[in-house]
Parts: C-alpha cells; sequence; structure tokens
C-alpha cells in the first residue's frame, strides 16, 4: 500500500540520545508532506486530464470512423448511381433506336404505297387518256360523217 502524506505527517520516531533535532525534522518531513500532496495532486490532475484526452481521442476517432463509412458510403452510392444512369441511357438510346427504325420503316412502307399509287393512277391516266381519245375520235368521225352532210343538206332544202 502507498505512503500518503498523512502517513508521512504521523509518523513518530522514538527518541535517542543523540538523535537529530526534532524541530527540523518536523519541520523537513513537514515540506516533504507538502510536496507529496502537491505531486499526488499533479498526479490526479494528470490522470484525469489523460482520462479526458482519452475520452476525446476515442471521440474523435468514431466521428473518423463514421466519416470514413459515410465516404465509403457515398462513393458505393455514386458509383451505384453512375452505373444505374448509365443503363439508363443504354435502354433509352436502344429504345431511340427501335423507334427510328420504326419510324423508318413506316415511311419506307408509305413511299412505296405512294409510288405504288402513282404508278396506279398514271395507269388510269393513261386508260382515260385513251378511252377519251377514242371518244373523241369517235365523236369527230360522226361529225366527219357524210351523214352530217346529208342531214345538212336536206335542212338546207327545206329552208
Amino acid at each position: 500500500m502507498p505512503l500518503t502524506p498523512l502517513d508521512i505527517h504521523n509518523k513518530e520516531f522514538s527518541k535517542s540520545f543523540r538523535g537529530f533535532n526534532e524541530d527540523e525534522v518536523n519541520e523537513f518531513l513537514d515540506q516533504i508532506v507538502d510536496d507529496y500532496e502537491r505531486a499526488i495532486k499533479e498526479k490526479q490532475d494528470l490522470e484525469k486530464e489523460t482520462k479526458d484526452l482519452s475520452e476525446k481521442l476515442e471521440h474523435y476517432s468514431k466521428i473518423e470512423d463514421t466519416l470514413h463509412n459515410a465516404i465509403v458510403v457515398a462513393q458505393e452510392t455514386a458509383e451505384e448511381v453512375k452505373q444505374n444512369a448509365s443503363r439508363e441511357g443504354e435502354l433509352i438510346r436502344r429504345e431511340a433506336e427501335r423507334e427510328a427504325k420504326k419510324i423508318v420503316e413506316e415511311a419506307i412502307t408509305k413511299a412505296r404505297k405512294i409510288h405504288s399509287d402513282v404508278e396506279e393512277m398514271a395507269k388510269q391516266s393513261h386508260v382515260f387518256r385513251t378511252r377519251f381519245r377514242t371518244l373523241l375520235e369517235a365523236q369527230l368521225e360522226m361529225i366527219n360523217s357524210d351523214d352530217w352532210n346529208e342531214l345538212e343538206n336536206e335542212l338546207s332544202e327545206t329552208t
């Protein structure tokens, strides 16, 4: 068990014939008690300060760990967001390509239909022109026929 200031203060020495001066010994012991009390107080203060600093260090270590974990989570989340955005971009690109292909195919189909319709109209126009020419030629032939001349002559004679 360690020596306390009270132990030092209460220490009694036996008296001997040619012993030390009692007042000097007591004065020296009082000085030792004061120094020892001061040393114990400093030790307690240093232990308290060490404990406080250890607690702060532990607190800051926990904060550091928390921040490190938060950074790791943020990096993982950022990478995940980046990958998701990349995948979504790829899906959008594919969908756009599909839609563009569909639009092109529809346009080609419409162009072919229009071309077919134009060819059909050209054929019908040719048929119409041929029939109309035939009709006109028949009408001209009728007008130029001798029947008209005879009819004219008959009408002239009757008048």
